[in-house]
């Protein structure tokens, strides 16, 4: 039986959500500790009445401001703040009027007047609206401080993208060129059949290395196969002049790199050392794990780069120079590179790389969403939890009324 997986989604995830979630639960819970602070007064049960009706009206008001906050927000510091705090003692006006208007009706013997009724409740009313209202803008700050930081992210990953796009593209064609010359020159000369074979390779490869995103990476074991590939087209032009091999540790197969990163070593290698010379030369592939890292090295026995005939005519300077960008784009500093050329001929090219699998990326991303989330909700409950302690100086009308009786006398 196939069991679903069931991811949790964030508080935030639906902001419509959260905000009637937060909304419910804080008014319930001014209405729970306005309840308890006056049944610890030993107030009579008859009190719970007006604090449920202030209840509701606070609520209602703190919709409307959630309207009108709701269009401030985005609008100049200096035009939100000030609209802000004109509409913060417009609705704590109306919240205390009708406060103090349901407490006389359901206290028509109280010596208090209705002025002085209101000025207490304005001073329990601005607390609680003011209190929500920073949290609400704390909440949208945050939430806006979040997306413009995801916003960025997804920018630099588009750009990292874009430019790892262009690198690749970059490439030397020249095998191409050579490819589609020779299989001309087979045609040409009614060679049909290795024409047609030097024609499927090429389909293969060029096959093969569009399946993947020019920003993906791949297994060593699949940038091994696209090598025999492009290698079957290459060893139909020079034959027994090129020589590979491949030495490939079965623990570094499912280890990931950049695609096409080895293509251009190979193509160099073919460009320098078989082309010049008449008996042609050994190509060779090896990669090791070494200290936690892939190390690659692909080493020809050509006349070694300060030997190569033609090197500043007939390069493009693209190869070499490309798989640095793109290694210093993908690893940054994790990463080596080394050329090395000896006196008597040869020249290799070795890459250390950290050694990383798809299934160990898959799961330290999702360790790294829920660090995230977890930060997240911490932080915003943080803030919640701060203005609810706020919150807690509040105490019922009577006791503020009682409280002003004792400075006046």
């Amino acid at each position: 039986m196939a069991v679903m997986e069931i991811r949790p989604q964030p508080f935030f995830g639906n902001k419509n959500r959260a905000f009637w979630n937060l909304q419910s639960a804080g008014w319930a819970g001014v209405l729970a500790l306005r309840a308890i602070s006056g049944i610890a007064n030993g107030q009579a049960l008859s009190f719970l009445l007006p604090i449920i009706i202030s209840t509701i009206v606070g609520y209602s008001i703190s919709l409307l401001l959630s309207v009108v906050y709701q269009n401030l927000i985005h609008k100049k510091p200096i035009i939100t703040w000030v609209t802000t705090i004109i509409s913060l003692f417009i609705a704590t006006a109306i919240f205390a009027f009708i406060d103090a208007w349901v407490f006389i009706i359901q206290n028509p013997s109280i010596e208090a007047g209705f002025a002085t009724l209101f000025i207490g409740y304005v001073f329990v009313d601005l607390t609680l609206l003011g209190a929500w209202s920073a949290l609400y803008y704390a909440i949208n700050f945050f939430l806006r401080v979040e997306e413009q930081n995801d916003q960025l992210l997804r920018l630099e990953t588009q750009a990292t993208r874009a430019q790892l796009a262009m690198l690749r593209y970059q490439l030397n064609p020249h095998f191409l060129f050579n490819t589609l010359n020779s299989i001309s020159t087979l045609v040409l000369l009614k060679q049909t059949e290795p024409a047609n074979a030097m024609l499927s390779r090429l389909s293969s490869f060029l096959r093969h290395t569009l399946v993947n995103e020019v920003h993906s990476r791949v297994t060593l074991a699949q940038e091994v196969e696209t090598l025999h590939l492009y290698l079957d087209i290459e060893k139909m032009r020079f034959e027994e002049r090129l020589r590979p091999s491949f030495d490939i540790d079965p623990a570094v197969r499912n280890a990931l790199l950049p695609s096409l990163l080895l293509q251009p070593l190979v193509e160099n290698a073919i460009k320098y050392a078989v082309t010049p010379m008449e008996e042609g030369a050994d190509i060779s592939v090896s990669a090791r794990l070494k200290n936690g890292k892939v190390r690659i090295k692909v080493s020809d026995t050509g006349p070694g780069k300060n030997n190569m005939p033609g090197q500043s005519s007939g390069s493009t300077g693209v190869g070499l120079g490309n798989i640095q960008e793109r290694l210093n784009q993908a690893y940054g500093e994790a990463h080596t590179f080394e050329t090395k050329s000896s006196a008597g001929g040869g020249f290799s090219v070795t890459i250390s790389l950290p050694f990383e699998t798809r299934q160990q990326i898959e799961r330290e991303a999702a360790q790294d969403s829920a660090t995230i989330e977890q930060i997240r909700n911490e932080a915003i409950f943080g803030e919640h939890a701060s203005d609810k302690n706020q919150g807690n100086l509040v105490t019922n009308p009577a006791a503020v009324l009682s409280h002003q009786k004792d400075l006046n006398s």
